[in-house]
């Protein structure tokens, strides 16, 4: 396992193995996110992240999702901040559990909303973090899992440019979305 969170009554620990050696602390903060980046990232940024779907591609619902019938969706979603987009997030979610179903499918919240609706910390596991560079800019990848009873979802999540974490609210107003 890439991530490694573990406590006691006097501390806590958040081990991230196989990151680059480059890696920002603050980079490392979004790395171990657990279902909140859109939260960490309105607070970094000071300002709303949005989601926007570009796709979902649903299996069949002919009855409630449940472990005989389980219920999945491929989806790609953009968190954007002043009509930058700021990460690009390709999940397959797999739902069992007719309350995850509702909160997911019907009413439409994210990812992380829905384990907050749940009232859930989800089980973590970071599976692979990489960086490339893609048309003179830093991408920084990770791939993770998050699981709670009735709702898994594996996603990969690129933040297109690196540099966002250095200049802050100077790197929006400079970025093409």
């Amino acid at each position: 396992m890439l991530a490694n969170d573990s406590y006691s009554a006097a501390s806590t620990n958040i081990e991230l193995t196989c990151v680059p050696d480059d890696t920002t602390g603050l980079e490392r903060i979004m790395l171990a996110a657990q279902g909140d980046l859109q939260r960490l990232l309105s607070s970094f940024f000071g300002r709303p992240i949005f989601i926007e779907l570009i796709y979902a591609h649903c299996s069949p619902r002919l009855t409630p999702a449940s472990s005989d019938n389980p219920i999945t969706q491929s989806r790609e979603v953009h968190l954007v901040c002043e009509s930058c987009t700021v990460c690009v997030a390709t999940s397959t979610v797999t739902i069992t559990s007719p309350q995850c179903e509702r909160l997911f499918l019907d009413e439409k919240f994210p990812i992380g909303q829905t384990f907050r609706r749940l009232n859930r910390t989800p089980k973590f596991s970071l599976l692979n973090v990489e960086t490339q560079a893609i048309d003179g800019k830093r991408e920084l990848r990770r791939t993770y899992k998050l699981e709670t009873e009735g709702f898994v979802a594996e996603i990969l999540e690129v933040f297109p440019d690196r540099d966002m974490f250095v200049r802050g609210e100077a790197w929006l107003d400079g970025a093409e979305g």
